[in-house]
């Protein structure tokens, strides 16, 4: 069930949470992720189920699943053994898609005037913890559009008060329009950046030495510490950047890896070492704390 469900198109829409579990696009009537660790995530609903959640149209941030009580407070912390929180952590671990279900009680522009909607294929980014509105750890997920996927649309009865709704200068438009590849918005990264961290170290990983060779050279990737865009909003400096071996990489991106102050690199609750440093590369103490932050259990 991971995936489009034939003959369902991007839109659709449904009277009630019934009938998208009937279509199969949706298969839980309450619960709000479904799927499993093993599995991985075969959908979401979005439906203002969550304080902390987030709709950008392309771009979800979805808080995870527990911790409530009756009246949608959180009262206590969010766990990754939650099993649709564990679903979507392997979604993002094997890049899977996950379809996204838009619910009328959302507060976003992009929610449907009624009853649901399916809204395509969405694939988790990433994920890491924070306090919520309600002062309790929330995991949160990043869920991008997929490639293909288009961005929702934005209902007449949902747009801004002050948002004009007709215009007697509007072009004519078309009434066939040509198809166009389009794709996914994603935030620009400089590979100078990266380059530069990468050539001090000279592609030896910062965090357990290795350097990589190839027929082609030696080969190292730029992490960073704080992860870029919403929610986290990292800078991308040179001090934000690690120089790390792909294994490593991964490791820092799922929180197996936190480094503190010190600089001693803590993998999976326990001190494996010191970062390797270079005169040039000075770090961030803020990006490695907001990392550590996001991470915490």
């Amino acid at each position: 069930m991971i995936g489009e469900i034939p003959g369902v198109p991007v839109g659709q829409p449904y009277a009630s949470r019934v009938l998208a579990s009937e279509a199969k696009v949706h298969r839980p009537r309450i619960a709000g992720i479904c799927g499993t660790k093993s599995a991985g995530a075969e959908s979401i609903v979005l439906s203002g189920g969550y304080k902390d959640d987030e709709d950008l149209g392309d771009v979800i941030i979805y808080t995870g699943h527990g911790g409530q009580d009756g009246s949608g407070n959180q009262v206590s912390d969010q766990s990754l053994d939650d099993s649709g929180n564990a679903a979507l952590v392997t979604s993002h671990l094997q890049g899977l898609p996950v379809r996204v279900i838009r619910g009328s009680k959302s507060e976003s522009v992009y929610a449907p005037q009624s009853g649901y909607r399916y809204d395509g294929l969405y694939r988790v980014a990433s994920y890491g913890s924070k306090l919520g509105i309600d002062g309790h750890l929330i995991w949160q997920f990043r869920m991008e559009a997929a490639l293909g996927t288009p961005t929702p649309v934005i209902e007449a009865d949902q747009l801004p008060v002050d948002s004009p709704r007709s215009d007697a200068n509007a072009p004519v438009g078309n009434d066939t329009p040509d198809r166009a590849s389009s794709n996914v918005q994603r935030i620009v990264r400089s590979s100078q950046v990266k380059n530069a961290v990468k050539r001090w170290h000279s592609d030896q990983c910062q965090v357990c030495g290795i350097t990589i060779e190839t027929p082609g050279g030696t080969y190292s990737e730029g992490a960073h510490i704080q992860a870029l865009g919403r929610p986290h909003n990292g800078p991308d400096r040179t001090d934000n950047v690690l120089c790390l071996c792909p294994n490593c990489h991964v490791k820092l991106d799922t929180g197996a890896i936190v480094i503190e102050d010190s600089l001693t690199v803590i993998e999976n609750g326990v001190a494996a070492g010191s970062l390797r440093t270079h005169p040039q590369h000075t770090l961030s103490l803020e990006c490695i704390r907001s990392h550590r932050e996001r991470w915490r259990r």
